[in-house]
C-alpha cells in the first residue's frame, strides 16, 4: 500500500526532481499547501498574501523506500536554517516544510529534525526553523500544469536549491 508525504524545501521544481529520481518513487506532483486561499494560483502564492508554501507531494511504496529515507533527502537537499528563503528565493512561499499524514510520519519528522539539528550544530550552523505540522484538514492545491515536472520539460532549468552542505548523520 502506497503512502503520501509532503515536503516543503523552497522552489519546488529541484525538490520534485530529487524526489522522483528516488527508487519506491511511485509519483509526484507540485503545489501549494498551508494557506488560506482555496485553489490559489501561483501569481497569488507569490505575492505572499496566500500563505501557501511551495510543497512536492511524494507517492512512494514504504516497502521500498522509507520515509525516514526521505526524509534525509529532504533535510540536505536545502538549507533548513534559512528562515522564508532559499539562495535567492524569498518569501514565505519558500519557507521549510513538513506535512505529515499520520502520527507515525509526525514521530519519525519531529527524531529526523532532532537528529539533522545534531549534525548542523557540530558544524556550527544555525537553529532548524522547518514547520512540522500536520496534514490533517490542510488542503493540497496542485500547482498548475507547467510547474508539473517542470525540469523533466526544461533540463536545464533553474535549480534553485541551496544547502548546508551538511550530509544526514549515518545511524
Amino acid at each position: 500500500m502506497n503512502s503520501t508525504a509532503y515536503f516543503a524545501t523552497g522552489c519546488f521544481w529541484g525538490a520534485e526532481r530529487r524526489f522522483w529520481n528516488m527508487d519506491g518513487v511511485f509519483e509526484t506532483s507540485v503545489g501549494y499547501m498551508g494557506g488560506t486561499r482555496p485553489h490559489p494560483s501561483y501569481e497569488q502564492v507569490c505575492t505572499g498574501v496566500t500563505g501557501h508554501a511551495e510543497m512536492v507531494k511524494v507517492v512512494f511504496d514504504p516497502a521500498k523506500v522509507s520515509y525516514q529515507r526521505l526524509l534525509e533527502e529532504f533535510w540536505t537537499m536545502h538549507d533548513p536554517t534559512s528562515l522564508n528563503q532559499q539562495g535567492g528565493d524569498i518569501g514565505t512561499q519558500y519557507r521549510s516544510a513538513i506535512f505529515t499524514t499520520n502520527n507515525e510520519q509526525m514521530q519519525i519528522a519531529q527524531a529526523s529534525k532532532i537528529a539533522y539539528q545534531t549534525a548542523l550544530t557540530a558544524e556550527a550552523l544555525a537553529e532548524i526553523c522547518t514547520e512540522i505540522l500536520t496534514a490533517d484538514g490542510v488542503e493540497y492545491y496542485e500547482a498548475e500544469e507547467y510547474h508539473q515536472k517542470y525540469l523533466q520539460k526544461n533540463p536545464n532549468g533553474y535549480d534553485c536549491h541551496s544547502s548546508t552542505g551538511v550530509p544526514y548523520p549515518l545511524s
